[in-house]
C-alpha cells in the first residue's frame, strides 16, 4: 500500500496508474463490455467506418473492431505480465547467486549474461520461435521471458554486491544463519527496488514485442485477436480504412505510455 501511495502521489505515476488500471479493467471485462462477438463475420459491414453502432468501425471481415481490441488486450496484457514474471524470476535467482557468492559463479553467470546481450533480442526471439512449427501463446510468453532476464539479473547482482558488505550481513553470518536464508530473507527484499522499476518497464516492452511478433505473423495466430495481429490484418487497408490501424495502435501506445509513467514514479521513489 505504501508503494501505491507513492505512485499516486507522483503526477505522472497517478496518470499512468489510472490509465493502466482502466486498460486492464476494460480488457479483462471484455465478455461483459464488448458489444459484439469478436469472431462474428458480417460481409455487409466490411470496413464500416466508426459509428454509434460500431464506435471503432469494423475490419476486413466485418467484425466489430472495439470487441476485437478488448478481447485482444487480454492476450497482449497477459503476455506482458507473464513474460516479465518469468524474466524477473530468472534474473533475481541468477543475479542473487552471482552477487552473493562471487568468484567462479559470478564469472560464469556474468559472462553468460554478456553473451546473451550480444544477440539482438528480437532476432534471438525469432530464432527460437523458428524452432517450432506452430508456437503457442504460452510458448511465446516463455520465449520473451527467457530473452529478457539479463537486465534484472545485472541490477540485482549490483545491489547484492553492495548489500553483502554491510554490517548486518556479517552479524547474520556470525549468528550461523544459512546463506540461503540470508539471500531470501534479507538480501533480495532489500535489493528489489531497481528490479521492480525494471519489471514495470519490461511489461511495456513485452507488449511491444508480442505486438511486433504478431504483426510479423509469428505471434498469436488469427482468428484469436491480439493488438499485433489486428494491425497485420489491417496493413493492406490503411489507405481506405485508417481506423483499423489507428485504434489498436492507440491502445498499444496508451498502455506502454502508462507503464512508463508508473516506472518513472517508481524510479524516483527508489532513487
Amino acid at each position: 500500500m505504501e508503494l501505491l501511495k507513492k505512485i499516486l502521489s507522483h503526477r505522472f505515476g497517478r496518470a499512468g496508474f489510472l490509465m493502466f488500471l482502466s486498460m486492464v479493467i476494460l480488457c479483462y471485462l471484455a465478455p461483459i463490455l464488448a458489444p459484439y462477438d469478436p469472431f462474428k463475420i458480417n460481409e455487409d459491414l466490411i470496413f464500416s467506418p466508426p459509428s454509434l453502432e460500431h464506435p471503432f468501425g469494423t475490419d476486413s471481415l466485418g467484425r466489430d473492431l472495439l470487441s476485437r481490441i478488448l478481447y485482444g488486450g487480454r492476450i497482449s496484457l497477459s503476455v506482458g505480465f507473464i513474460a516479465v514474471g518469468i524474466a524477473l524470476v530468472i534474473g533475481v535467482i541468477l543475479g542473487s547467486l552471482a552477487g552473493f557468492y562471487g568468484g567462479l559463479i559470478d564469472t560464469l553467470i556474468s559472462r553468460f549474461i554478456d553473451i546473451m546481450l550480444c544477440f539482438p533480442t528480437i532476432f534471438l526471439i525469432l530464432a527460437l520461435i523458428a524452432l517450432f512449427e506452430k508456437p503457442s501463446l504460452f510458448l511465446i510468453m516463455v520465449i520473451i521471458g527467457l530473452t529478457s532476464w539479463m537486465g534484472p539479473a545485472r541490477l540485482i547482482r549490483a545491489q547484492i554486491l553492495s548489500l553483502k558488505e554491510q554490517d548486518f550481513i556479517f552479524f547474520l553470518k556470525s549468528l550461523g544463519i544459512s546463506n540461503k536464508r540470508i539471500i531470501l530473507k534479507h538480501l533480495i527484499p532489500n535489493a528489489l527496488g531497481p528490479v521492480v522499476v525494471s519489471g514495470t518497464l519490461g511489461v511495456g516492452t513485452a507488449i511491444l514485442v508480442e505486438s511486433a511478433l504478431s504483426f510479423l505473423g509469428l505471434g498469436v495466430q488469427p482468428p484469436i485477436p491480439s493488438w499485433g495481429n489486428i494491425l497485420i490484418e489491417a496493413k493492406q487497408a490503411m489507405s481506405i480504412a485508417p481506423w483499423v490501424t489507428f485504434f489498436p495502435g492507440l491502445f498499444i501506445f496508451l498502455t506502454v505510455l502508462a507503464v512508463n509513467f508508473i516506472g518513472e514514479a517508481l524510479r524516483e521513489h527508489f532513487r
